[in-house]
């Protein structure tokens, strides 16, 4: 896949000059929605709507510093989160979010600096939605073979077939009817139970 083919989703938390700045810098082919909030509690409302590719948080907010919201931010599944903070505090606040998965940059941060932070966030991003699909790929198969065992426990108990002739069966059954292995163990579960 290449990068310009995905839209990405961004919050955007700060003061409304840093929006401002930023928002040329997230064109609409490569960036939708673009939303932006001056708070971290209003960050959190959006979070609750909506999940987002990219978090940028410009801190300090005016409730928070902003670390709390974006490790918080961080720990949401496929978020990509870059925090901002004053150069006297960066490699303080750096050492605190980076275990978290936080990434941060120096401010001021030259328009450079921060068009290649995207870019990074967007090779993140990219990772974790291939990870996401492998993940959910390995739970699926989990829960077919999860079924497949009890429909066999069942052709067992029921038919009294040996285990390899349960198993020889649904496969068999499978192939003959060209559907999957979890279409007939669901239909012999829902046939025995």
């Amino acid at each position: 896949m290449v990068l310009q083919e995905q839209a990405y989703s961004v919050l955007i938390v700060s003061a409304p000059k840093f929006a401002e700045s930023v928002c040329p810098m997230l064109p609409g082919s490569e960036y939708h929605p673009v939303c932006t909030v001056s708070s971290a509690a209003a960050a959190r409302r959006e979070l609750l709507n909506r999940s987002f590719d990219f978090v940028l948080v410009s801190s300090p907010l005016p409730d928070e510093f902003g670390t709390r919201f974006a490790t918080d931010a961080a720990g949401r599944s496929g978020c990509v989160v870059l925090l901002l903070v004053r150069g006297d505090v960066y490699e303080e606040v750096t050492a605190k979010v980076t275990p978290h998965g936080v990434f941060t940059l120096a401010k001021p941060t030259p328009t450079l600096m921060l068009q290649q932070s995207l870019r990074w966030m967007a090779a993140a991003r990219e990772r974790l939605r291939n990870l996401e699909r492998k993940a959910s790929s390995v739970e699926e198969k989990m829960e077919e073979i999860r079924l497949v065992n009890r429909a066999k426990w069942l052709l067992i108990e029921q038919l009294k077939m040996s285990e390899a002739d349960a198993h020889r069966y649904i496969e068999k059954q499978a192939m003959d009817r060209c559907v999957s292995r979890r279409e007939i163990a669901l239909g012999i579960i829902k046939t025995y139970t």
